[in-house]
């Protein structure tokens, strides 16, 4: 229903529109040009009337055209959505309870618009990005991941024995959307802050979605909590260092957590002896307490693996370490509707 004020604007528009066209109209009749001057004079004053009673043009166009969702929350509430997107359920796929599957409660995708996005959704979010994905094993399935949403399922199966590749980095394209996906292998973190510090610093651009994990590797070959942080804090570092001086807006920058290691499914004895609960949770603090995470004012937004996994719960698994598809499923759409809500908040 149209407010008290916007009447009053439209029927001051309106005097103003017509009595002076009225008046004069069949004096300026005579000269087109003069006409079609004092017309557009008119028409300007008009808009600056009825301009303090509508919304604005970007916002209707926002609100009307965005490709993925019909309600986006309010900037108020996206934080609050956002702190909520690891809230998924879990249950035995159907039919005859084969696998898992998850899904977010329907409340909550009603309350803040997540949904699993289809192949059109993604190559429209991600129309013309680069996005590079460095790490481990987690993150090259991860790209496993995004690759089976973006491409179709042959292109898909075709691509997976490259990406698998023992320890190489990996390149895959949508050329219909300009879409570019990099796999970088950098299974330490001495490897990430390179290549944030060296690799893209000196590139002509960066990256417009960045997800980097490590701590894996660490744990197995180091096994040293405290020197992880350390670690940890010079990526943040390096991480804030490329974000600050950039005249455009930064890369949207994602942490990949360590994932639920379940000991006695682990398949040597050196995981086995290093890759414990006890370590696990000393990783993780470290995570918690290094300021790398945007929840603590880090650059990046976490995306927890590990309470993915625990989820999926034992049967996901095969190896203690590695979990089926259907986790990093869930880690990508967790990701997607994240850029999403990121997205609209810097319009």
């Amino acid at each position: 229903m149209v407010s008290a004020a916007a009447q009053v604007g439209v029927l001051a528009a309106c005097v103003v529109l017509f009595v002076p066209m009225g008046l004069a109209g069949w004096h300026l009749s005579r000269n087109k040009v003069l006409f079609f001057s004092g017309a557009l004079f008119v028409s300007l004053a008009v808009g600056v009337h009825l301009s303090p009673y509508l919304p604005s043009l970007p916002h209707l166009l926002v609100s009307s055209f965005h490709p993925l969702r019909p309600a986006a929350p309010s900037s108020s509430s996206s934080a609050s959505c956002i702190s909520v997107l690891h809230r998924v359920s879990w249950a035995d796929a159907e039919p005859h309870g084969g696998g898992r599957a998850w899904s977010w409660p329907p409340s909550l995708a009603a309350t803040c618009g997540f949904a699993r996005l289809t192949r059109d959704d993604a190559s429209t979010l991600l129309n013309g990005s680069w996005v590079m994905v460095a790490g481990d094993s987690q993150a090259r399935l991860l790209v496993l991941a995004l690759l089976r949403l973006l491409l179709d399922p042959a292109a898909a199966a075709a691509a997976e024995p490259e990406l698998f590749r023992r320890h190489s980095d990996y390149h895959a394209a949508v050329p219909a959307r300009g879409i570019s996906v990099d796999f970088i292998w950098a299974p330490f973190e001495s490897n990430l802050t390179r290549l944030l510090r060296e690799d893209l610093r000196l590139a002509p651009r960066t990256p417009d979605v960045l997800v980097l994990g490590s701590g894996l590797w660490h744990m197995l070959h180091v096994t040293d909590s405290p020197q992880y942080g350390e670690a940890l804090a010079s990526i943040a570092d390096a991480a804030n260092s490329l974000r600050s001086p950039l005249p455009v807006p930064p890369p949207h920058m994602f942490w990949l957590g360590l994932p639920r290691l379940v000991n006695p499914m682990l398949n040597t004895d050196a995981k086995k002896e290093h890759m414990n609960d006890t370590m696990l949770q000393a990783y993780d603090r470290e995570v918690d307490e290094r300021c790398i995470l945007r929840r603590d004012g880090g650059p990046f937004r976490l995306l927890d693996v590990g309470k993915l996994s625990r989820g999926c719960e034992q049967q996901c698994t095969a190896d203690g370490m590695h979990y089926n598809g259907v986790v990093y499923d869930a880690v990508m759409h967790i990701m997607l509707n994240a850029l999403v809500i990121e997205s609209q908040q810097r319009i």
